[in-house]
């Protein structure tokens, strides 16, 4: 048992002492009770000292843990809380405390696809009407980046429990290049987030390539339970230490990437680095940066890129700048007069 629970049972016990105000309670009495509050969670017995208990006592008169309890002691040797009614479950939350639940409450319900957070469920919806409760409605103030019309996250929870269980799915996926449906084994290694989608990493075979599938590409989801897991020690954070977004390229190594950015995109680039590889190479004298990148190219770093449209510019290395240009081009073709699909039905 961590050393903070252990704390938690204590101050509780202690508590629990002092409000029973038809008994005395000496410094032996509270290190009594408290070993065997912690031997009925542990099973075994913990030694307490003496030094422990008036710590704890400190620590629950004071303000750092928010009790402020009224621990006194009189004839020097019994202590009791001065009010009778006090308890350290009964202390009021401050304004702060409660937007702090507020948003956490709020967070937390953005994984309500996850069944790892069925057990809390309960506990966040009464929370949530304690908060209700205690304060006027308010608007949260912080917000994430989520799509509830995304296709394919009610796979999520049944892909996690795949993975933690080591089962073999059987996947119908349709990718965006395809016409028809194809339906395959798959043993997936771990759930990852990229912009706002979901991917479930693996594998088709032993002898095959790691495999990225969008959950929004998934059309339906079955199991083999006869076909052996793979066991494989995939290492996500070396595999996707050198590229942006989840597509990699096998086979390739990565290469540096040297950029210009222009002077109104460069704070921006500075303080949100486009990768962890990123270096500042120059600062020029119009504002305008050059940075190094050092990783393979993919889909993700050229529509991350293309994002920045003129205020950005690859300088190298020279197949990625073409690829940019042409890229550019054929957009900027889309905008000619003659190709106008609204002007020319």
């Amino acid at each position: 048992m961590s050393q903070n629970k252990n704390a938690l049972i204590r101050y509780k016990t202690i508590d629990k002492c002092l409000q029973n105000k038809y008994r005395q309670w000496t410094l032996e009495d509270l290190i009594e009770c408290c070993s065997e509050a912690l031997f009925e969670y542990e099973g075994r017995q913990n030694p307490i000292s003496k030094r422990t208990i008036q710590m704890d006592i400190q620590l629950m008169r004071s303000e750092k843990l928010g009790y402020n309890a009224p621990i006194v002691v009189y004839d020097k040797k019994y202590y009791k809380y001065d009010d009778e009614d006090f308890s350290i479950t009964d202390i009021p939350l401050t304004e702060t405390d409660m937007n702090v639940l507020t948003e956490t409450v709020s967070m937390l319900k953005q994984f309500k696809d996850f069944s790892l957070f069925n057990d809390v469920s309960d506990i966040l919806q009464r929370l949530e009407d304690k908060i209700y409760a205690e304060k006027s409605h308010t608007k949260p103030v912080i917000y994430l980046d989520k799509n509830e019309k995304l296709k394919g996250l009610h796979y999520l929870d049944e892909i996690y429990q795949a993975i933690i269980k080591k089962m073999v799915l059987i996947i119908t996926y349709k990718s965006f290049k395809s016409t028809e449906e194809t339906k395959f084994h798959f043993h997936p290694f771990i759930l990852k987030e990229f912009n706002n989608r979901w991917f479930v990493i693996g594998k088709k075979k032993a002898s095959q390539p790691i495999t990225n599938l969008a959950l929004d590409r998934i059309m339906a989801i079955d199991y083999d339970f006869s076909l052996p897991y793979i066991e494989e020690d995939f290492d996500a954070d070396s595999y996707y230490k050198n590229i942006i977004g989840v597509t990699v390229n096998s086979g390739l190594q990565p290469r540096r990437i040297e950029l210009w950015v222009d002077a109104a995109n460069a704070p921006y680039v500075i303080t949100k680095p486009l990768h962890s590889s990123q270096r500042l190479i120059k600062e020029n004298e119009d504002g305008s940066i050059i940075i190094n990148l050092f990783l393979i190219s993919n889909y993700e770093t050229e529509r991350l890129l293309l994002g920045f449209g003129a205020g950005l510019e690859v300088l190298k290395p020279e197949y990625l700048r073409n690829r940019m240009q042409k890229i550019i081009k054929s957009a900027l073709s889309k905008y000619e007069p003659e190709n106008n699909t609204a002007l020319n039905p």
